[in-house]
């Protein structure tokens, strides 16, 4: 078994941290401090709580803290860039001085992105993939081009409707968000893409995705850094018919197979058992000698 070829790109951060993928997978710790997330709504939402908690996953192997102030679950109702920063601006200004690690900042509004920045994070993660159609075209690009931050392309769309083949209408739209980075200054470099697992498909099509997800580890010839983000997604429930907090083994399994086929990151909720997993896959992937035999 070998393992798929990772990009290998060096970050320099907005706020002086540094990231590097391809040197192994990193994982993206997952901390909500909204009301109603799918899986953890409420569980972090005080400064003690968070910090906790965001230093317990790095402890726990987490190279990212992902913070999100509005929840995407299914049917969620978007709330306004005011109330999400109002959320998201007293744990960035009390969590950025003290995680060792960067931090991402989950929305797909620009004007949230630009205040997060200006707070703390390093890396956006834009579920709309750069093309949220409630804002003017590149607006979000042009956020992360005046801070020099990588942001995370995910593929998204209103409905699990598609015209032509998944994977290509999924490269269709990556070629769509490259061209509007390219437009506001966003280095290519700077782009890491994410299926959107859960976003705009069916639980069929989730699987589909996850058995394909070597083909998207290109674009037109070029290498993509890719992300994925399966934790506890409803295409598990959906298999396997479990509850939402019988998902980790599942997790594991989806994310130790998208490792294989390329990914550099994982997105997560159960940092600690999904980094172990990962660590190994990396050593067998690599045929690297551990320890004795």
């Amino acid at each position: 078994m070998k393992a798929k070829a990772k990009v290998k790109r060096h970050y320099a951060l907005p706020s002086g941290k540094e990231l590097t993928l391809g040197e192994g997978t990193l994982v993206m710790g997952i901390l909500n401090v909204t009301p109603d997330s799918f899986s953890d709504g409420g569980r972090w939402n005080t400064l003690d709580k968070a910090l906790e908690h965001a230093l317990s996953m790095v402890e726990d192997g987490a190279a990212i803290i992902d913070i999100g102030a509005e929840s995407s679950r299914p049917g969620f109702v978007p709330v306004a860039a005011a109330e999400e920063m109002a959320r998201l601006a007293p744990f960035l200004e009390y969590l950025a001085p003290k995680i060792p690690v960067p931090i991402s900042v989950d929305t797909f509004k620009a004007e949230t992105a630009r205040a997060a920045l200006q707070l703390g994070a390093d890396i956006l993660n834009d579920i709309w993939g750069l093309q949220y159609a409630a804002e003017p075209r590149g607006a979000m690009a042009r956020v992360a081009a005046a801070a020099h931050a990588p942001v995370v392309v995910m593929h998204n769309q209103a409905a699990a409707v598609y015209e032509k083949d998944i994977i290509a209408s999924m490269q269709d739209f990556f070629r769509e968000s490259c061209a509007i980075a390219e437009d506001a200054g966003v280095a290519k470099e700077a782009l890491i893409f994410d299926p959107g697992i859960g976003f705009g498909k069916t639980p069929a099509m989730n699987i589909e995705v996850l058995h394909r997800l070597h083909e998207l580890s290109r674009l037109d010839g070029e290498p993509l850094p890719l992300l994925l983000g399966a934790s506890r997604k409803s295409f598990i429930g959906y298999a396997l018919d479990l509850p939402v907090e019988e998902r980790l083994e599942a997790t594991g399994a989806a994310s130790v197979l998208g490792v294989a086929a390329g990914a550099s990151i994982v997105r997560v909720h159960d940092v600690k058992e999904i980094a172990r997993m990962c660590r190994m896959a990396d050593i067998i992937l690599e045929g690297r000698k551990h320890g004795q035999d």
